[in-house]
């Protein structure tokens, strides 16, 4: 009768415990003008060795500034890169706005991207680490039966900035970051519980939600209203 007790006890605060803090700013250096036409892109940055903006979290921003009807349309990071090898590729992709003016001489691929209407792109960069970690949960099989027990958490920091560079005048158009911090924790009385603070998740939307913003902001129906 005192396993079930404890097991609740547990879970309550480990439950309450798990929770995230997002951090967002944001500078803007223009007013974003979004026409009806007007698509954007969202991708990340992977020049470093050491780590990479993962694909899953642009995929997730991408479908954050498109929710909620917000009349965004976003190319899909895939489509757009594989469309437009080598020139998105880690090596060759442009690092300041001033570089697409460059890029754009090539005819061919000045036509490829007025194919897709490109009016923005959205460079994101960051990363989501495992900071710190700490206790154990232990699990054995006897003849009586099996089970995990012990008690573990570790924290996660999401640290994500996101530039949007308007294509048509090669310009900075405004830069918006997210960081977030969370503890997990794993309690485990016979069968483990992970407890996530789901800390990328929450940079994401965000991040995300304030990039829809600003594009929400520029659109022809926010200007009419």
């Amino acid at each position: 009768m005192k396993t079930p007790k404890l097991f609740i006890t547990l879970f309550s605060f480990a439950a309450l415990s798990a929770c995230t803090s997002v951090t967002i700013d944001e500078y803007q250096n223009a007013q974003a003008e979004l026409g009806n036409n007007d698509r954007i892109v969202v991708l990340g940055r992977r020049h470093s060795p050491e780590y990479e903006t993962e694909p899953d979290l642009i995929s997730c921003v991408a479908k954050t500034i498109a929710s909620n009807n917000s009349g965004v349309t976003v190319i899909p990071e895939k489509q757009f890169v594989d469309e437009l090898y080598p020139w998105f590729e880690p090596r060759m992709a442009p690092m300041q706005p001033k570089r697409l003016a460059t890029l754009i001489k090539e005819p061919k691929l000045k036509e490829k991207i007025n194919d897709f209407n490109l009016r923005y792109l959205v460079w994101v960069d960051g990363n989501t680490q495992t900071t710190n970690s700490s206790g154990s949960v232990g699990c054995a099989i006897g003849p009586g039966g099996g089970g995990c027990f012990g008690f573990g958490s570790w924290d996660e920091k999401s640290d994500y900035e996101a530039s949007v560079w308007d294509y048509q005048k090669q310009s900075l158009v405004a830069k918006v970051s997210a960081d977030a911090k969370g503890t997990s924790y794993m309690p485990a009385l016979v069968v483990p519980i992970p407890l996530l603070a789901r800390v990328q998740s929450n940079a994401c939307k965000g991040l995300g939600s304030q990039l829809r913003e600003i594009f929400i902001s520029g659109s022809p129906g926010d200007a009419q209203e």
